[in-house]
């Protein structure tokens, strides 16, 4: 004891840092180890939900559900290019106009009917009708103009086919 308090103040004050420095690791040693069981039980709590299913397990699932869905979009799209194609050449604009042909003829029995597609390609069809007789013309539509002339009610009923959406 005698060696211990006849040394220099200099090793005591060394001494008595490292002892404050082992306790301040110590405590910080405690405060990390408390913050590393908060963070574990979080980690448990956000991996498990109530029912106690698995957050791994359920993330697979919904990735593979994901993969099926693309799957059969893809399939979806297959399908429905040749169909919208179809659908774009089909005649889907209607139009048809009533009128008189004659002053003669006591009723709107003529009339004019445009059948066109979505590029307004397609037909239109003009009946005249008269006391004697009744006539029928088609003329060929392309872009909605017709290389024979057109009467004004076929003009007219090919605007109005023209009318409306596109795909």
């Amino acid at each position: 004891m005698t060696l211990l308090l006849g040394t220099s103040p200099a090793i005591w004050w060394g001494f008595g840092v490292l002892v404050i420095l082992v306790i301040i690791a110590y405590s910080i040693n405690i405060i990390l180890f408390r913050r590393m069981k908060r963070f574990e039980e979080a980690y448990l709590t956000l991996k498990t939900f109530m029912s106690g299913d698995d957050l791994e397990s359920i993330l697979h699932e919904f990735q593979q559900k994901l993969g099926d869905q693309e799957t059969k979009l893809e399939q979806c799209a297959k399908r429905l290019d040749p169909i919208e194609l179809k659908l774009k050449a089909s005649v889907d604009r209607a139009a048809m106009v009533r009128y008189r042909a004659f002053e003669n003829v006591g009723s709107d029995l003529s009339f004019a009917l445009a059948l066109l597609n979505q590029d307004g390609d397609g037909i239109v069809l003009n009946s005249i009708h008269s006391r004697e007789d009744s006539r029928v013309y088609a003329k060929p539509i392309s872009g909605g103009q017709s290389t024979y002339t057109l009467a004004n009610e076929e003009k007219e009923v090919i605007a109005k086919a023209m009318i409306g959406p596109k795909i």
